[in-house]
């Protein structure tokens, strides 16, 4: 699977959309902040909704789906569009679809017995959720020192004040985070110009 977009962005935007009304102006918002990928999630009632017109509307953005957890969402989401599929946790019924449809899957994993997992189905890129709560860049580098061939798109509690930290690591490919996607949408473009200013450097 191709996942040179991860490393290409370095910043995934975690996008919660409550309203199918806020779909357009916080991507436009995003892509004005230099922004050119969006992991939507699958939690709200019109996420699906969301993704198809996301999708649609920014063919020159990276949309994909988020908090994906089992096999109906996984096919309904592919069905919207998405270019990716990211989990909080491994799903072996979503790694099989994603593989069976070449669509990149990076599930969340927090121990070695799951990162173990992952790579029994193939997967190199993970997710590390929730990063902060589970020892951050103290364990990750454990991690990374009983898995060299896996990188970590680290998720939770990443912001302005730590993302640097995080992608100055030789195991972090990118990082997830949602503090740019807080206030109205110009606040979206101020926060992501910042948050991309920070990631060149780690290009």
């Amino acid at each position: 699977m191709d996942y040179s977009f991860v490393k290409q962005n370095k910043i995934i935007p975690v996008v919660v959309l409550n309203q199918l009304e806020d779909t357009l102006p916080r991507l436009q918002a995003l892509l004005d902040g230099g922004i050119k990928v969006a992991e939507i999630t699958f939690r709200t009632a019109c996420a699906p909704e969301a993704l198809s017109l996301a999708v649609k509307s920014f063919p020159q953005m990276l949309i994909g789906a988020g908090t994906v957890i089992n096999q109906e969402q996984c096919l309904k989401a592919i069905e919207c569009g998405a270019k990716f599929v990211v989990s909080p946790g491994f799903s072996s019924e979503v790694a099989r679809i994603c593989r069976e449809k070449d669509i990149p899957y990076i599930p969340g994993v927090v121990t070695p017995t799951e990162v173990m997992m992952a790579k029994t189905e193939g997967l190199s890129l993970l997710k590390f959720f929730p990063a902060s709560s589970f020892g951050g860049i103290k364990t990750l580098k454990a991690l990374s020192s009983a898995f060299p061939d896996v990188k970590f798109l680290p998720t939770g509690g990443i912001d302005d004040k730590n993302l640097a930290e995080y992608l100055s690591q030789k195991f972090v490919v990118a990082i997830g985070g949602s503090w740019m996607m807080k206030g109205e949408p110009c606040d979206i473009t101020r926060l992501s110009k910042q948050a991309v200013e920070i990631a060149k450097e780690y290009l």
